[in-house]
């Protein structure tokens, strides 16, 4: 088991994300850009190994207009060597990695401009991991996404979509169970009908569910996944914030309901990416819950 959090280290100074505006567009600013967010995730790595936090979603912003037209400076082979140098290192530590494109991603739009700019930005998320050498239990993550009046046209289209992907991508890809519109449920139909893996969300499925209880519904999500060419159940995990609208995530882990997940994964191993506020703050707490339980590894020494 691995425990994680999304994109942002607030311990640190750096951020993945730098970008600049479409207008101020220049090869040498996507180059120097590239270069600083390359070098902060290394320090998130760095970081996350000394701290034994092995899973980590990386931002989508790494290369700034990675999948736009404009971008057509060879960055692929510019940064070859340091997009290896990060592979070698997640693997030298057992890590584990993932992208989450941005909600504009959506591969059952009626709009058949927004499917192909979303087929675009999953096979240039998808060409990092390829550059790190990191085999399919790097994952790319999105939603069903729009319900557009009708369900079953929705589910259609993706189902179509998926097909016309390029290898690389299926191979990565992986759907979420969302908490309006796509349940477990919905989800397991489209693994059904084209085995796409489905990423477990605990707190979407306290919001939208079709009565399964949550250690049932973790059992229903992990039999989707191949033990050798997806790894384990990967986990977003987050709970309600008190007093907030339904569905907001809390800003800080709940011990006492973290702990009681746990007892709902009783058998099954998984990586959970915890989508706390608090990022790494929770997920020091995370690591030390089951490092009590005995369910973690010991840290290992860092080295880039």
């Amino acid at each position: 088991m691995r425990i994680g959090y999304p994109c942002v280290n607030e311990s640190l100074d750096c951020t993945t994300a730098s970008t600049f505006r479409l207008a101020s567009y220049s090869d040498e600013r996507v180059e120097q850009t590239t270069a600083n967010n390359l070098a902060c995730l290394q320090r998130i790595l760095v970081y996350n190994v000394q701290h034994n936090l092995r899973f980590f979603r990386i931002g989508s912003n790494l290369v700034p207009f990675g999948s736009h037209p404009i971008n057509t400076f060879p960055w692929q082979t510019r940064f070859a060597a340091e997009f290896r140098a990060i592979g070698d290192y997640i693997k030298v530590h057992d890590m584990r990695v993932s992208f989450h494109p941005d909600q504009f991603v959506v591969l059952n739009s009626p709009d058949a401009g927004i499917v192909q700019r979303s087929i675009q930005e999953l096979v240039y998320q998808g060409s990092m991991l390829d550059l790190m050498g990191l085999d399919g239990t790097a994952k790319l993550q999105i939603h069903a996404g729009g319900l557009y009046g009708d369900r079953e046209a929705a589910l259609a289209r993706w189902i179509a979509t998926y097909k016309t992907l390029p290898d690389a991508v299926k191979r990565r890809l992986v759907v979420e169970n969302d908490d309006r519109l796509y349940s477990l449920q919905d989800c397991l139909r489209l693994f059904d009908a084209v085995g796409v893996p489905v990423l477990f969300d605990n707190f979407h499925h306290e919001c939208l569910n079709s009565g399964e209880p949550m250690s049932m519904a973790v059992q229903l999500a992990a039999a989707t996944w191949h033990p050798t060419q997806d790894g384990p159940l990967m986990i977003d995990y987050s709970s309600q914030a008190v007093g907030e609208r339904k569905g907001k995530h809390t800003n800080t882990m709940q011990e006492d309901l973290f702990r009681g997940f746990l007892e709902d994964l009783r058998g099954i191993d998984a990586d959970i990416m915890l989508e706390i506020k608090d990022k790494e703050a929770s997920a020091h707490r995370a690591c030390a819950i089951l490092t009590d339980l005995g369910r973690l590894a010991p840290v290992s020494t860092p080295a880039f």
